[in-house]
């Protein structure tokens, strides 16, 4: 995913960075149920909404964010905390990706053994592009492919025009997102080997609604499994590598719209691998 850049870790664990680091207004279109979204800081218009649109800034959401996280984690749990910062659409879109390298859980399958490390993704957008978002993940530090939960292992409020950043926070506190569960799961899909009589190839045309783009996959569960063997957790690797990379690596290029969305583009990857695992197809092989 293309990358603004590392956020140094002080006593906040989020400090948004100059180009994310303003507030917004907004002026009537001609049309009454349109209003135009305006970089206070620069004077660009940078969006247009609904007349009803409300939100928050970048820095008010994930400096929300960083401070619930920061209370419910020990000194121990935060400590070398890699905070890394993405943008899209000329800065409307905004996402913060943390990642805890002291809460972590061993994945273990009969060829080979990997870490896994706790990740927590901010998402924010002022322009309607999306929803205020928390989501809760993992990290693999042998390839470093980034995982998210499924529907249940994130935080979405929508900006309409009584979204209250405070009620946001407070539901972000009551979350009970359990890093430990979701790594004993993944455990138990490393201890699954692929059924004998599953053809991957087919197996992944059903699950991927585009024949190409599940034959590549093919390819790279096959040096996912020589890795790491033949089970369910290699093609669940396989997938991360896909919404973690988008080079010549693994041939999943990403193409070049000229948009500013290439971070946006490459969460919408995780989003497809979100879906692919809770395909009927894919939970058959873990019930198998």
């Amino acid at each position: 995913m293309p990358l603004d850049g590392i956020l140094e870790v002080k006593d906040n664990l989020i400090t948004v960075e100059d180009h994310l680091d303003f507030n917004v207004s907004f002026e009537t279109t001609k049309f009454h149920k349109k209003k135009y979204v305006i970089n206070e800081n620069t004077g660009e218009y940078i969006g247009v909404v609904g007349s009803s649109f409300n939100c928050a800034s970048h820095p008010k959401f994930f400096k929300g964010v960083g401070e619930v996280i920061q209370d419910n984690r020990t000194a121990q749990e935060l400590e070398g905390a890699i905070v890394k910062s993405f943008s899209s659409r000329n800065n409307a879109w905004g996402m913060v990706d943390i990642t805890l390298p002291n809460v972590r859980s061993l994945i273990t399958t009969d060829k080979h053994q990997t870490s896994l490390h706790e990740r927590i993704i901010g998402l924010h957008a002022v322009d309607g592009s999306c929803s205020n978002q928390v989501f809760f993940g993992q990290i693999d530090s042998f390839c470093t492919n980034g995982q998210v939960g499924g529907e249940h292992d994130k935080i979405r409020k929508k900006n309409t025009s009584n979204f209250c950043m405070d009620r946001f926070i407070q539901e972000l506190k009551d979350a009970r997102q359990n890093f430990y569960a979701q790594s004993a799961n993944l455990q138990k899909w490393a201890e699954t080997p692929m059924p004998i009589f599953v053809n991957v190839i087919e197996l992944l045309k059903e699950i991927i609604p585009s024949d190409k783009k599940a034959e590549k996959m093919a390819s790279l569960y096959a040096q996912e499994a020589h890795t790491r063997g033949n089970n369910v957790f290699s093609l669940y690797s396989a997938f991360t590598n896909y919404s973690s990379y988008a080079d010549t690596r693994n041939g999943f290029v990403l193409r070049d719209t000229g948009n500013d969305t290439k971070s946006e583009s490459m969460w919408q990857r995780e989003h497809e691998v979100a879906k692919w695992i809770s395909h009927p197809k894919f939970k058959a092989l873990v019930a198998a």
